[in-house]
């Protein structure tokens, strides 16, 4: 879900191949989640299994995505969720009820014979074996990844405020207000992509969104950012209602933040979420590097066990070996830093 800020930050449109040479941390759940919503059958909305039975839309994005990253010269580190805080709990299970209210609908259109994807995707749920699942192919392909103490965003915010990566990337925005000096969205969608209910198909491109810029263009800094997200409404508060980003952003410039968070019905302690978002638990036990994809291992995992053409698989493997050894890096162990 995440901060709704789409319509109140500047944002620049980028071409995929200049993020090449870049270090990005992704929030994996983030992305996750995108492949579950994006990767169903277009009728149905069912999702890819394996001959067993088990869910493979994860791996099928995970694995060709991020080849696709690291074929044009990016390096990824996916950053995965540890616990979420205690406030966010309330927001689990009314997210858990709604996926329980589409799935009826989903049930529901199915059996009337109708196109069902759009209650399917509403559906979609990443349990602790597909997240396992994700961890093991991502270290079969050499790809790092970090499990993060919290929230995987803020994880990625640290990350790159500390140098270690050039950027975050998610769909959502909480990134910046988790401090992280700059975002890229549409990194694990980039490509065409169809509109919802309509047969017109648009080119998705990466999105750079700089903090510095955010904030000199909104004349605020970032503890008033954080106090526009709460007003609108985050992973962890509903917001107030009647309040959009440019109500919101009026509100901060007029009024102190200890005055705006009195002056609110919040139905929660909005002060221990915004103190969340200035210094939220973060972890320095990780180190980055990425090494050269295990081809036996690969194909073992994505064909043997979970059915994965072995031509295409194969053909991937390829791409990945051509990157790692040479592609858009100067030398093997340019890729090893």
């Amino acid at each position: 879900m995440g901060v709704n800020l789409k319509d109140l930050v500047p944002k620049k449109e980028v071409e995929l191949t200049s993020l090449s040479g870049k270090k990005i941390a992704i929030d994996a759940f983030n992305a996750c989640y995108q492949f579950l919503s994006i990767i169903r059958d277009k009728m149905t909305g069912e999702l890819l299994r394996d001959s067993k039975g088990r869910i493979t839309s994860h791996l099928s994005g995970l694995f060709y995505r991020t080849s696709n990253l690291i074929e044009v010269g990016i390096k990824p580190a996916y950053v995965f969720d540890g616990e979420p805080p205690e406030f966010k709990k309330k927001v689990i299970e009314e997210r858990e009820r709604a996926k329980e209210e589409a799935r009826k609908k989903w049930e529901e259109a199915l059996e009337r014979g109708e196109k069902a994807i759009t209650y399917a995707q509403a559906t979609s749920i990443l349990t602790e074996e597909m997240v396992e699942e994700c961890k093991k192919l991502l270290e079969y392909m050499g790809v790092p990844y970090v499990q993060a103490k919290s929230e995987g965003e803020a994880q990625c915010a640290y990350m790159c405020k500390k140098g270690v990566v050039w950027a975050s990337a998610s769909q959502d925005y909480d990134s910046i207000l988790f401090g992280s000096p700059r975002l890229v969205r549409n990194l694990s969608i980039t490509g065409k992509r169809k509109l919802p209910r309509k047969e017109i198909y648009i080119e998705i491109k990466p999105e750079i969104v700089e903090l510095d810029e955010v904030l000199r263009s909104l004349g605020i800094n970032r503890e008033q950012l954080i106090m526009i997200g709460l007003l609108i409404g985050t992973d962890y508060n509903e917001g107030i209602k009647g309040i959009g980003p440019k109500t919101a952003l009026k509100i901060v410039k007029e009024k102190e933040l200890g005055e705006i968070m009195k002056g609110f019905e919040w139905g929660v302690e909005i002060e221990e979420i915004y103190n969340f978002f200035l210094n939220p638990k973060v972890t320095d036990d990780f180190k980055l590097e990425w090494k050269f994809p295990d081809r036996e291992k690969i194909i073992k995992f994505m064909v043997d066990e979970h059915d994965f053409s072995l031509e295409r698989v194969e053909k991937v493997v390829e791409k990945l070996e051509q990157a790692f050894s040479s592609g858009k890096q100067t030398s093997l162990a340019g890729w090893f830093k």
